[in-house]
This record gives structure tokens, sequence and C-alpha cells, in this order.
């Protein structure tokens, strides 16, 4: 049973994640310093350093669910606390090391452990795997997704409204992907295509994370699997430039701080969600897609961009779902194992439904 939850990370994110929360649960949100907003916060909000590992100790003993929305290289020591104490625990990583940590767990696990809870991976692993469910066999599941300004401008075409900080580690790790029915590792910022959606052309390249345990799961079944990352076009060159060319993928912070200089989050964003599977269902083949162009969405007076409600979305609605026994009580939790019915059938979950 879930009752009281700890929110933890109060950035825009983590923010929204407590809000929505607390439409259905007691929560309280944790971050090391108060944040301020001009607009008072639902939910009870303390201040403390979550690498205290002896406060969190206590802390995490006192709920029945620990969120985090904090950057991935933090959510290690926050799962082992949980885990150790029977608590659900939920987050939104995108890194590959961080999610096999928490899944070395699960064999102990007493509660939930649901990493990568998020927009990709998260929800489009989701629909990935809603999309391919129909049929006999599958021949290919292509993922996309995008979060851009809606307006563009500079050769980059780009603004920095998620962390800085889980973009670079997604264009600089490797990424995984089945081609030929075999799983492998692709590099990324390659395998760079046109996309052209509702009549406008952008780029998708491979990156880092999207997947989450998908190729785990279809490896045997599928001779297509692959997750890439969409953006206006020429982003992808510039970024190759910078991580490999100028070599600062050996100074991540420096990259960094250059991103978020030279592009500062905008209010107007958009969401792109792609999705396509192919497959044979009653001898014949067929293709199924999905998609959806996400823009920002007014909660309780507020505008809340749109990545950042989606990605809060997907988390709460999964939160959720372990709360009303959609979802099993402990163990590690595929997001492809998440049906999308069941997560649009939640409260916070209907907010996909719409175009």
């Amino acid at each position: 049973m879930i009752k009281k939850v700890l929110t933890l990370g109060l950035g825009k994110v983590g923010t929204l994640v407590g809000l929505l929360l607390s439409k259905q649960f007691e929560v309280t949100g944790m971050d090391k310093q108060e944040p301020y907003y001009h607009y008072d916060l639902p939910f009870k909000v303390i201040t403390g350093d979550v690498a205290d590992a002896v406060l969190m100790e206590q802390l995490i003993a006192e709920y029945d669910a620990v969120v985090s929305a904090l950057p991935y290289f933090l959510n290690k020591t926050i799962a082992k606390i949980a885990h150790q104490h029977g608590k659900h625990y939920f987050d939104l990583t995108e890194d590959v090391a961080t999610t096999d940590y928490i899944r070395s767990l699960s064999d102990t696990a007493t509660a939930v452990l649901a990493p990568q809870c998020g927009l990709a991976p998260g929800i489009i692993g989701i629909i990935g795997a809603d999309l391919a469910k129909d049929f006999e066999k599958l021949r290919s599941i292509e993922m996309r997704v995008g979060a851009l300004p809606k307006y563009p401008n500079g050769k980059m075409g780009y603004s920095f409204t998620w962390s800085a900080t889980g973009v670079v580690n997604e264009y600089i790790n490797d990424a995984v992907a089945i081609h030929n029915g075999q799983r492998k590792e692709v590099i990324s910022l390659q395998g760079k295509e046109v996309i052209n959606i509702e009549g406008a052309e952008y780029e998708a390249f491979y990156t880092s994370g999207g997947l989450g345990t998908m190729c785990e799961t279809y490896e045997g079944k599928v001779d297509k699997l692959d997750y890439k990352t969409i953006r206006y076009p020429g982003h992808c060159d510039l970024m190759n430039f910078l991580i490999h060319e100028l070599h600062l993928k050996n100074d991540k912070p420096q990259l960094e701080e250059i991103l978020k200089n030279a592009k500062p989050p905008v209010e107007e964003d958009v969401v792109l969600v792609y999705a396509v599977a192919e497959g044979w269902k009653d001898g014949q083949l067929r293709r199924n897609e999905f998609y959806r162009s996400y823009a920002p969405v007014v909660i309780d007076g507020q505008l809340w961009r749109a990545i950042s409600w989606t990605t809060a979305a997907s988390l709460v609605a999964v939160v959720e779902m372990v709360a009303n026994g959609t979802l099993p009580s402990k163990g590690f939790v595929k997001q492809e194992e998440i049906l999308f019915e069941g997560l649009i059938a939640t409260q916070t979950g209907r907010m996909f439904e719409g175009k």
C-alpha cells in the first residue's frame, strides 16, 4: 500500500512529480536548498543533503515509497536504502549502469524497484511494446522521441529544458540496438536519419539509454529494434564536433557549462513521441504507428513545459499503477511490461491521450 511518498529533487520535473502525486498521496519533497517558486506548493518541503546516507536512512524509513528526480549519479545509494527498508523505489534515470545496479537488488526485493520511468526510457518503451503485442511474428520496433524548442534559433536548434548532465550522458555513452536479429552496441550520435513528421523535417540519431531493458526482452524475437533522439536538422553534426573533434567528451562539466550558457531553457517547447512496429498477423505483413505532439499545459493555474509534464506524468502514472495493484507489488519493473492501456487509465496517465 502506498500512502506516504518522499520525492527527492525539486527541480521543475521533481516539483511537478510532487504536485501530481499530492493529488492522491501524502507527499514530502526534499532538496538541498528550499526551492523558490512564485506560487505555493501543495505538499510539505524539507531541506537536506541526499548524499548524507545516515539522514536518508532515517527519512526513507518513514515513507511507503521514494521517488528520485535527482541526477542519475545519486540514485544508487537512494535505491539501496529503499531496498533495505522494503520501500517502493521509482526514478527517471537514463543511465544504464545505474539501472543495472538497481536491478541487481531485485532478487531480494520486498517492494517495487522501478527505474527509467520517464519519457525515454519510460513511456516510449511502454508504447513500443503496446504496438508490438498484437503481432504473431515481429519484424521491427522503432522508437523516436524529441524534446525541442517550439521556435528554434541558431544552427543547433536546441534549448536545455532538461538536465544538461543527462543530455551529455546520452550523447557520449554508447547505445544498444538489435540489428539483423543480434543485440549490439552502437555509437551515440551515429545512425543519423531524416524523419518527416506532419510535413516538418527533423533528424534522428542514436543516443544512450532510451531503450532501457528492451533489447534483452526482444532479443531473438525481432530483426530490428532501436531508439533514436529527434532533433532539428544540423544538431547532430554540431554535437559530434564538440564532443569528438574538440574532445570535450573528456571534460563533461565544461561541455555542460558551454551548452547551458549557449542554449538556456525556453517556455514554449514541444515533445514529439513517435513509434512504429511491423510484423505479421493472420499471414499479412502489417504496420502499427503511434504519434503525438505534446505542448505545455496548465496545471493548477501554472504553465508547465512539455518536457516537464510528460516526464513527470509518466513516472506518477507508474506509481499509481503500483498503488492500485495494476502492477506487481515487488521486484524489478521493466517499462515494456507496463500496459499502455493501464497507464492511460490512471488519473495522471490520461494526460497522454490528447494530441
